[in-house]
């Protein structure tokens, strides 16, 4: 018995690093990985990286597609918290979007609400495209974002 407590449980953190080795191992990218599971690459990464709850079957397909212990699975199904690093971002990717968020959010605000009312985009019920279109002046990268609107109750 007392040896049953001295086991520790696999965190989302543990199975998102053996998830990451995988994909490494296998030559794999995040379509391919989203291909096997039957989701898209946004939520297929996002889910991997412990930002969204697998569905039990997906989670079993994806640890079955990477080979994962068994184990892997419940954990890939349960609830996240959703934190992340509040300060300013450094990787230059990653800060364009929080750019372009800081520049153009109260427009975004401002656009919504003038169409739908008081009211926001749902982050819950959502979906997230991300593909790469050609142009004369370089390749550009588009990002299309769905999202359920939202409207605020007045109570």
């Amino acid at each position: 018995m007392k040896d049953q407590f001295a086991m520790t449980e696999m965190t989302k953190e543990d199975v998102t690093a053996m998830i990451l080795s995988a994909k490494k191992q296998a030559g794999l990218t995040w379509e391919g990985i989203a291909e096997k599971i039957d989701m898209s690459p946004v939520w297929t990464h996002s889910a991997c990286m412990g930002m969204n709850a697998f569905p039990p079957a997906k989670a079993e397909a994806l640890t079955k597609a990477l080979g994962l212990p068994q184990e892997a699975a419940s954990v890939l199904a349960e609830s996240p918290t959703k934190i992340w690093e509040q300060t300013v971002p450094t990787d230059p990717c990653i800060y364009r979007f929080y750019e372009i968020v800081g520049v153009y959010g109260p427009t975004l605000k401002a656009l919504i609400q003038e169409k739908f009312g008081d009211g926001i985009m749902s982050a819950i019920d959502f979906d997230m495209q991300v593909t790469r279109v050609e142009h004369p002046k370089g390749d550009r990268v588009k990002v299309e974002m769905s999202g359920k609107y939202l409207g605020y109750n007045s109570w």
